[in-house]
């Protein structure tokens, strides 16, 4: 898979489009993102000063969150993100978790235009990314509501779930890996053996403790059989609260999101090494 981007470079386009358009321009678009992201973009020559951003992505747990609309949490990271040109529109419209009225008249014409027009454009990933932050931010809550260890199953990429399990003082990242070739397998298993011997060193102490076991981890003991059916074991990471304190945690959360496409990325290159020179 792709690492995931902060910002979407589709709508990026879109949004300086008509920010700088000479004159009103009249858009109905709808634009399509990889992970089911769907964007709607609104603009009425009639009404040029505001503009419509309708956004649908889905949860990443359908357990631990909302069953549709956005949390509290995820609604204060979208505020905080963008700009007094950008506000929130309750209720969303039909079949989006999220509206956002756009008014470019309130974006500055000098050069901070295009950072505004960015942050507005990252508005998917801080609301995927904040989903994920609200179950690390408390690792050290004696909430049960969610059932403590019990594994909280999560999807960004349909094919690669991963799991969190909140547990006394931490929790656990778990990552269930599969790979096409067998070649790739013996890379992988190589390079998280790596994993772990660095990450046990003196240099590395501060980093979350790593493993990587060929089978289940006990925590997971219950889960689907399609999910746990790997050939590239299961690599778990334990985040404890100084993994997750300040910006910490949005290192880690991003971390986390990326570690699929991060292993993908540095097989690839072994692989390339190895047969091409």
């Amino acid at each position: 898979m792709a690492s995931f981007e902060r910002v979407s470079p589709a709508l990026k386009e879109i949004l300086l489009k008509l920010y700088r358009a000479e004159k009103p321009v009249e858009i109905d678009h709808h634009l399509y993102e990889f992970g089911s992201v769907e964007y709607h973009v609104q603009s009425s020559a009639a009404d040029p000063q505001n503009n419509y951003l309708s956004i649908s992505t889905p949860l990443l747990s359908q357990g631990a969150m909302p069953s549709y609309g956005l949390s509290s949490y995820s609604t204060q990271m979208v505020k905080q993100v963008c700009s007094d040109a950008v506000e929130i529109v309750e209720p969303a419209k039909e079949g989006y978790q999220l509206t956002l009225k756009i008014n470019f008249a309130k974006i500055p014409r000098g050069k901070d235009y295009f950072k505004v027009i960015t942050q507005i454009s990252s508005v998917q990933a801080v609301i995927l990314c904040s989903q994920l932050k609200e179950m690390l931010r408390n690792v050290n809550s004696q909430d049960t509501s969610q059932g403590k260890n019990k594994p909280i199953k999560l999807v960004y990429h349909p094919r690669e779930p991963f799991y969190v399990i909140r547990q006394p003082q931490k929790i656990t990242a778990v990552f269930p890996l599969r790979f096409k070739e067998h070649s790739d397998v013996i890379i992988a298993t190589a390079f998280f053996q790596e994993l772990m011997d660095v990450g046990s060193s003196e240099k590395w102490a501060k980093a979350p403790p790593c493993t990587w076991s060929p089978i289940p981890p006990p925590e997971l003991r219950g889960e689907p059989l399609e999910d746990l059916s790997t050939n590239g074991g299961f690599v778990s990471f334990e985040i404890s609260s100084r993994h997750v304190e300040d910006k910490k945690l949005d290192k880690t959360v991003w971390s986390l999101l990326n570690f699929y496409a991060y292993v993908k990325k540095h097989v690839k290159v072994i692989f390339s090494f190895i047969y091409f020179h």
